[in-house]
């Protein structure tokens, strides 16, 4: 499958290093134009590339991983109708993310009881949303080895097919994503805050 993440931090050089170990093709972009890629692009290997906003947004599946007050940024001047977006931001007012009690509770009442992939829908329009990849510091997911842990990656959204997709798609990577239902019941689980966020849960067994 082929990868485009609208960004270009440390989730896309993490997620993506995983994307591209599995067998997928990831296409990175930022908002300073691809020739500002090349030593992540060279870091990541043969199965990344750099890219316009634009042509990651071409990908089979996008992934938005901006820092929470680049989105409007990262989302405006392409159309959205019928490409599937991950939403993979965490609600931070702040340009440097406060992870502290009260930033966290800040950003949170910042929201004003919506959740913050309800928002990122709205300025996606069109788009096939999921929110997923965003329930953990990317620290947490640093083994990229054949014997890494199944961590535990929640997902959310309203669209059951491309949710389908996502899913899969983590699976695919060695992790194991778990559905939470729909965007605002699901999302309102596992963002900024919420109970399922911050949490390092591992895949072990099913009964059944």
């Amino acid at each position: 499958m082929r990868v485009g993440f609208i960004g270009a931090g440390t989730l896309t050089k993490t997620f993506g290093r995983h994307l591209i170990d599995a067998g997928h093709q990831i296409v990175v972009s930022n908002s300073r134009g691809p020739e500002t890629l090349d030593a992540l692009v060279a870091e990541l290997g043969p199965g990344a590339v750099a890219g316009t906003k634009t042509q990651a947004a071409d990908a089979d599946v996008v992934i938005l991983a901006t820092n929470w007050a680049n989105v409007p940024e990262g989302l405006k001047d392409v159309d959205w109708h019928g490409r599937i977006l991950i939403d993979a931001t965490n609600a931070h007012m702040d340009r440097k993310p406060d992870i502290s009690r009260e930033g966290v509770s800040r950003s949170i009442a910042a929201l004003n009881g919506r959740t913050s992939s309800e928002i990122v829908a709205e300025m996606a329009a069109g788009a096939r949303l999921v929110k997923s990849i965003s329930n953990m510091p990317m620290a947490w997911i640093q083994d990229f080895s054949p014997h890494k842990p199944k961590t535990v990656i929640f997902t959310s959204g309203d669209d059951s097919e491309a949710k389908k997709i996502v899913i899969d798609l983590i699976d695919s990577i060695g992790f194991e994503a778990i559905d939470l239902g729909s965007l605002a019941k699901g999302g309102a689980m596992h963002q900024v805050g919420a109970p399922l966020s911050g949490l390092d849960l591992h895949f072990v067994r099913r009964l059944r």
